[in-house]
């Protein structure tokens, strides 16, 4: 198609409507522009087509057979166009949301929680990707993702979900076993540590731990961390929102909390990808954090 040797797509909408309501005051509001400003479109449309379209019919106006037979065929193109535009919409409607997440925040945050909402909204389903890489967004069709930072990511819109609070945890039974009950006498216990969460390592430092002493193992994942800690093999550091429901069960136990002023789990989300099941969901992980 040679879309330069077609007239402007304004100027085709505006004698459409005129020709349709057989008025210019009433294509004018349907197309929210001034009246002047379809008169214009249609005369720079008689002018390149060399004949009348429209003619003067009592307060209002009436289309030419010539005009009559492009405002037919215009309407009948507009509809398809229409229906085209509606069809892509309702599919991406219809497909679920594309979330990604890290694992760990899937597997001990999402997952024990998720079951509600689809629930409340089965007619929002989520498709959820575990992930430590940072996705683009745009480039990877996510519509959201969920990380762990101080929410500087750039090119995305950042809303805090969960404080950056750390927990030093271990099984009851190791503890029971150590005499341990602080921080500080939890040097001499094996610890457990992932590659990706190096925050911690500063954080416990500033509480007086001297790493320099301490035996750690690492680990490739958070999920081998928590595993093992679970199991009594060694003490990790956890963001307070992964492991608060294994302690509140008393599979493990808190030694202390460690606050982390700006750190914290993260919603992100990009400008032109919303709609009413995004908002809805992120509605929802706010309320539920």
């Amino acid at each position: 198609m040679d879309w330069s040797a077609l007239p402007s797509l304004s100027a085709l909408r505006a004698f459409e409507a005129a020709a349709r309501h057989k008025s210019l005051s009433a294509a004018a509001r349907e197309l929210n522009v001034t009246h002047a400003a379809i008169a214009q479109h249609v005369r720079h449309l008689e002018a390149e087509f060399g004949q009348s379209l429209l003619f003067r019919a009592g307060r209002g106006v009436a289309p030419t057979e010539a005009g009559q037979q492009l405002a037919g065929q215009l309407n009948e193109g507009f509809g398809i166009l229409s229906d085209a535009v509606h069809s892509l919409r309702q599919r991406q409607e219809n497909r679920p949301l594309a979330l990604s997440v890290t694992p760990s925040f899937a597997m001990n945050w999402l997952m024990p929680r998720i079951g509600a909402f689809w629930q409340a909204h089965p007619d929002i389903p989520v498709a959820i990707t575990p992930s430590i890489a940072l996705v683009d967004l745009k480039r990877d069709g996510f519509d959201m993702a969920i990380r762990f930072g101080n929410g500087d990511w750039p090119g995305v819109q950042s809303t805090p979900l969960t404080a950056g609070e750390f927990w030093v945890v271990a099984q009851p039974e190791l503890l029971h076993a150590h005499g341990t009950q602080t921080l500080q006498e939890a040097e001499s216990l094996p610890w457990l540590m992932e590659p990706h969460l190096m925050e911690w390592r500063r954080v416990v430092k500033e509480a007086g731990l001297d790493l320099d002493r301490v035996n750690i193992t690492v680990l490739d994942s958070n999920e081998l961390v928590l595993s093992a800690t679970l199991a009594g093999l060694g003490v990790s550091v956890h963001p307070r929102s992964l492991v608060e429901r294994d302690v509140g069960t008393g599979a493990l136990t808190c030694l202390c909390a460690l606050p982390t002023e700006g750190l914290g789990y993260h919603v992100l989300t990009v400008n032109g990808r919303d709609s009413p099941r995004l908002r809805r969901f992120a509605k929802w992980l706010h309320a539920t954090a």
